[in-house]
């Protein structure tokens, strides 16, 4: 009965239907893909990730184009399954792409544009990705027998369809940002953090986006019922659940695949005990005040953004390490 209350059955055939896409096109953007590097591609990115410091900002750059960290990191997944990238190569991209998914946060809170204005629904995955199919479509149809033509349009129509995928996922659990119960868990654990954490991690699981639970906790300040409290683990929990998306993507894929997406999860399971660990170690001998003062958009941002920067800062050292660990 409490399921039902969240989501019908029609929205949970929509789940696994969009569940479905996303797989498929995963392998057919990596085996394509894999078709056309030749080798070419495998070098470009080997310049681009040649130190810990360029795979950052490789991510970064990325993520806050396409304002995505789950688009990213499914991509990243993709070439590492294909060989066209190694597992040593993605760490720092990834840490990138943890920071760069932040923009979001802030567009949301300091322009007011809600997330639809024109140049910034241009720049989402899901408006670019119907031109990318229609012009792999095209490319395919066009091409005679194997050739490079074909295999760039079989990416882009890979691409499209994993991105399509997504997003009926997405959609499939859109209306739960406007039911009482569902955000009414955000809220409901402000005086144990751990609780709090673990709300945020399975509620941003089910949505499938940091970028989006960060969003409903944003537009949940305005009721002002959210405290910096209440905020701060929530917060922390959302950067866990945003690793179920490539999680997903690498079902069916290598070992090294696989370790990539995990060097995600774990990325972010660490910083995130890490900072909880020093914020409420410290908060037993200060006892910070503004835990129960309201929180707002702006503040929210920060603290997201905060987060990340510093998991970064602090994780960073040891990009290198972490695929050794993973053999």
């Amino acid at each position: 009965y409490t399921w039902r209350k969240f989501m019908d059955i029609f929205s949970i055939l929509t789940l696994v239907g969009g569940l479905a896409l996303f797989l498929f096109g995963m392998e057919y953007m990596g085996d394509n893909l894999k078709k056309l590097s030749g080798g070419q591609l495998e070098s470009i990115l080997q310049k681009l990730t040649s130190n810990r410091l360029k795979g950052f900002l490789l991510g970064l750059l990325v993520t806050a184009v396409i304002q995505s960290s789950s688009a990213t990191t499914v991509m990243l997944v993709g070439f590492v399954n294909s060989g066209i990238m190694q597992l040593s190569q993605v760490v720092g991209i990834i840490m990138g792409a943890n920071v760069g998914t932040t923009i979001t946060s802030w567009l949301l809170s300091l322009t007011g544009i809600e997330g639809n204005a024109i140049w910034v629904n241009l720049l989402k995955p899901s408006s670019f990705s119907p031109v990318l199919a229609a012009i792999g479509i095209i490319l395919t149809m066009s091409s005679k027998g194997e050739s490079k033509k074909k295999d760039i349009g079989n990416i882009m129509l890979g691409f499209a369809i994993l991105m399509f995928g997504m997003e009926t996922m997405s959609g499939a659990v859109s209306g739960l940002k406007d039911n009482e119960g569902f955000t009414g868990m955000l809220t409901a654990f402000s005086n144990n953090p751990l609780l709090a954490m673990l709300v945020g991690a399975v509620l941003t699981a089910i949505i499938q986006s940091s970028s989006a639970s960060v969003g409903i906790l944003q537009s949940l300040c305005s009721t002002g019922a959210v405290s910096y409290g209440t905020a701060i683990p929530i917060i922390m929990g959302q950067n866990i659940g945003t690793c179920v998306t490539s999680i997903i993507s690498s079902v069916g894929a290598k070992k090294n695949a696989k370790r990539a997406a995990m060097i995600h999860l774990y990325f972010n399971i660490i910083g995130t005990l890490l900072f909880m660990a020093v914020f409420y170690g410290i908060n037993q001998f200060v006892n910070f005040a503004f835990l129960t003062d309201t929180a707002n958009k702006l503040s929210i941002a920060i603290i997201h953004s905060l987060f990340n920067v510093v998991a970064t800062l602090v994780l960073l050292p040891f990009a290198e390490r972490a695929p050794i660990a993973f053999q």
